[in-house]
């Protein structure tokens, strides 16, 4: 094998622009060790998924167009043209009207997260924010319960030629759960490909109107429906999050791995704590950390995110999601100022992201772990 001859097949591989690798001068170099070829070459593009293309597309030239038994070697680096490009170039539609779309997620279940988001969107409201909430817990959906709606049915609106359907509206968020169309001692038993196809449905056939803030609150883990939600709308940031206790955090750290992922890249705006710790109504100024002291504090430093606040243990949070009345809409107590402090940083967040950084795009992913997301 000559080198000349696998310069010649590698200048049949295209990359991102419209130049192959060769004239694009990304092969940095190629070494030719009797049946074996090595080739170091830069991506023009920063996801895992292109460069697992280009090592693939130039395996298949040399075996091709050079020799079949050759043993090709691929090196592939990130070109320095790619800190300058999106790491999703992937384009997709926005929904109409709405601003931002903010992903709520947690690793690990029963860390009050669905109780975090009805009062977010309650204390996003209250600022004078237009409000959606979409409950993307499929098999577990809690919304239509937090703010009393839970006997609401959407009700069918004509737009643009086409019937949508128009999202239940309580203290004045828009509200889309799979709970609307269950009845409360149904369980919903399906495979992965139906609950995203229902995902699919609360998102794009609602019509949201003119939206602020879409909060979605996913379900615990990392799984069909997270890669769904990134796949159908393009996600404005990430807001995760824990209890202080080890066995959440080490969840919570793969719930923020997962947005930062190549394929997915989805800024994270934050960390918050929840059921930080426990005052007895007897002796307020007293502070019990049950499940450890400042745990997603620190786990926010070491993953260099923001960290958002931190919310205590308290039983008129748990007694108001239970009645329909999120504790953000109380007056008098201390409840709604910690979330109003942690909205605020939100927001803040959003602020930051959509200044500095591009529009995130739609994501499409194939393969993920070796499973197919198809």
């Amino acid at each position: 094998m000559k080198k000349a001859d696998i310069q010649e097949a590698l200048s049949q591989v295209g990359n991102s622009t419209e130049a192959n690798i060769v004239a694009a001068d990304l092969v940095r170099n190629i070494q030719v060790f009797g049946d074996e070829v090595i080739v170091d070459v830069e991506s023009i593009s920063p996801t895992l998924q292109s460069k697992k293309k280009l090592e693939v597309d130039i395996m298949k030239a040399i075996h091709d167009r050079v020799n079949e038994k050759a043993k090709v070697v691929v090196n592939v680096s990130v070109s320095e043209r790619a800190k300058d490009t999106p790491a999703n170039p992937i384009k997709g539609a926005p929904i109409p009207g709405v601003q931002n779309i903010i992903a709520i997620a947690s690793g690990k279940g029963g860390v009050g997260k669905s109780t975090v988001t009805a009062n977010l969107a309650i204390t996003l409201q209250k600022m004078g924010f237009k409000v959606g909430l979409i409950d993307a817990d499929i098999y577990g959906p809690s919304a239509p319960l937090m703010f009393d709606v839970q006997h609401a049915k959407p009700m069918s609106v004509h737009v643009d030629g086409k019937n949508k359907m128009g999202p239940v509206e309580a203290y004045g968020v828009k509200i889309m759960s799979l709970g609307f169309f269950a009845q409360m001692d149904q369980a919903v038993v399906w495979r992965g490909a139906m609950a995203t196809k229902a995902l699919t449905q609360l998102i794009h056939d609602a019509h949201w109107g003119e939206l602020d803030f879409l909060l979605v609150d996913l379900p615990p883990g990392t799984g069909d429906i997270h890669l769904s939600m990134v796949q159908n709308v393009p996600v404005t940031g990430a807001v995760i999050v824990s209890t202080p206790q080890k066995v959440a955090l080490a969840d919570a750290r793969k719930g923020v791995a997962m947005f930062k992922m190549d394929q997915i890249s989805v800024p994270v705006l934050g960390l918050i704590e929840n059921m930080s710790y426990f005052s007895p109504p007897e002796l307020p100024e007293n502070k019990y950390y049950l499940f450890g002291k400042e745990g997603a504090q620190n786990l926010a430093k070491q993953l260099d995110i923001p960290f958002l606040g931190e919310l205590p243990l308290v039983q008129s949070i748990r007694e108001a999601g239970d009645v329909g009345r999120p504790a953000a809409l109380q007056e008098g107590t201390a409840i709604p100022l910690a979330f109003e402090e942690i909205t605020r940083n939100i927001v803040s967040e959003v602020a930051k992201r959509n200044e500095n950084l591009p529009p995130t795009e739609i994501v499409r992913i194939t393969t993920m772990a070796g499973c197919s997301t198809k």
